[in-house]
């Protein structure tokens, strides 16, 4: 059991980081929404997962994105940031059932789902065009493409989750 959660998340961060790579980071509307979805894997990463594992997954994860989009580690510290306060979110989105150790995102309702996720990704893209922009008067633009590709990107990954969940209906 252990060795197949192993292997689903490993497929699933190569996986994120192609989809990401090959396709989402040639997708440019208006020249500031840009799509991502690979932040998704730590939203996802199992709850009873190792923290620090997580964590050093994120930076992997993120400055794999940095290498092929030559960015100079905004993907890694965005994505550092947003494995470290993952345990937070968790706690306001979904309550109790995370404080028990009862909850599956998975199973949870799909609108604590999406506040969980859209937290998230503000989170991730707020930190990731704070440092790719850095300059405080550019703040307008920093808002406008958090707004704009954080929608974006929340709804892909909402459309993957709803996509790919295995529910036992």
């Amino acid at each position: 059991m252990w060795s197949n959660s192993v292997l689903v998340n490993i497929v699933r961060f190569i996986t994120l980081i192609l989809v990401q790579v090959l396709l989402l980071n040639h997708v440019n509307f208006l020249g500031y929404i840009n799509p991502y979805i690979y932040p998704l894997f730590i939203l996802i990463f199992p709850l009873k997962g190792n923290k620090g594992l997580l964590i050093f997954l994120s930076f992997i994860l993120g400055l794999t994105i940095d290498m092929f989009e030559d960015s100079g580690g905004v993907h890694a510290a965005a994505s550092v940031f947003i494995a470290w306060i993952r345990p937070v979110v968790l706690k306001y989105s979904f309550g109790v059932s995370y404080k028990l150790n009862t909850l599956k995102i998975s199973t949870a309702p799909l609108s604590k789902q999406i506040i969980y996720i859209i937290i998230m990704v503000f989170f991730h893209h707020m930190m990731l065009f704070s440092m790719e922009i850095f300059n405080v008067n550019h703040i307008l633009l920093i808002l406008k493409s958090t707004l704009f590709s954080g929608i974006f990107s929340t709804i892909i990954m909402v459309i993957s989750i709803l996509l790919f969940s295995r529910k036992n209906i």
